[in-house]
């Protein structure tokens, strides 16, 4: 996976919302899809924001443009309640 695209995405989520993290170890994967064997390098990317409509329109258009800049057919993204204390 080629580091400027992987930058470009950190950079367009940090300018979209204002902040992004990520953690740097690689997350491997092997998976089959019609008798196909698979292998992804995987990183986890995190951004904090609120629940709003917005945000998820923009994260689920953002999503498509992903699988193609990846060469994905699939990008799992998951969203999850948080308080802060």
């Amino acid at each position: 996976m080629p580091d400027a695209l992987i930058s470009d995405t950190l950079l367009e989520l940090e300018n979209h919302f204002g902040a992004v993290s990520w953690e740097t170890q690689v997350i491997r994967g092997r998976w089959r899809h019609e008798q196909e064997v698979y292998a992804d390098d995987l990183m986890r990317v995190v951004i904090d924001v609120e629940d709003l409509a917005e945000h998820r329109q923009f994260l689920s258009d953002f999503k498509e443009g992903l699988k193609s800049r990846f060469h994905q057919m699939e990008i799992y993204m998951t969203t999850h309640l948080i308080d802060v204390i």
